[in-house]
């Protein structure tokens, strides 16, 4: 499919889910400390180009390991600060990190596919309109998070079953850079 009818410009912004998407995903597991983030191949470059592109380059990401007490949010705070300085020395830039940590169910949940980390970014960037955003994930889980506020979805292909469809599928953040470059 292809992106040249969604009229991305550089009053867009850009949402993406963390593991799976830019780092490796542990399935069944946490990244809890620098040393287990791998950067997915091509994710440096494609951040650079999509820095370039969008107005906004924002992370939001389930992280319900601090709930469950097997990592602290200082722990994930390092390894954000990590992933951000990385992208920044490869002359890319991520505007923010937003992170759900609580439990799955709980009663203020804050995960995606709630619109509880989108609704924080739109406070602090007021400028981001929803229909002018794209959201790159994973799981359905990202895709329902981008789809009920409006966004364009873009899905990385992995091991997860699919139950909802997004706009377009890629296999890594390196192809959906190589659209923008040859679609808009």
């Amino acid at each position: 499919m292809s992106i040249s009818n969604w009229g991305i410009n550089n009053t867009w912004s850009l949402f993406l889910d963390r593991d799976g998407v830019i780092n490796r995903r542990i399935f069944g597991g946490y990244i809890t400390s620098i040393e287990e983030f791998e950067f997915l191949p091509g994710v440096e470059d494609a951040i650079r180009q999509f820095s370039e592109t969008f107005h906004l380059v924002l992370v939001v990401t389930n992280q319900q390991g601090i709930a469950k007490g097997i990592m602290e949010e200082r722990n994930l705070l390092e390894i954000h600060n990590y992933m951000c300085d990385q992208i920044y020395l490869k002359g890319g830039k991520i505007d923010k990190c937003y992170f759900a940590p609580n439990l799955k169910g709980a009663e203020d949940d804050m995960r995606k596919p709630s619109s509880a980390m989108a609704d924080l970014a739109k406070m602090e960037f007021p400028e981001i309109d929803f229909e002018c955003c794209v959201m790159i994930g994973d799981t359905d889980t990202d895709i329902e998070f981008g789809k009920n506020l409006g966004m364009k979805t873009v899905r990385i292909k992995t091991e997860e079953p699919i139950n909802i469809q997004a706009d377009v599928t890629v296999s890594g953040l390196d192809e959906f850079a190589k659209m923008i470059k040859n679609e808009i």
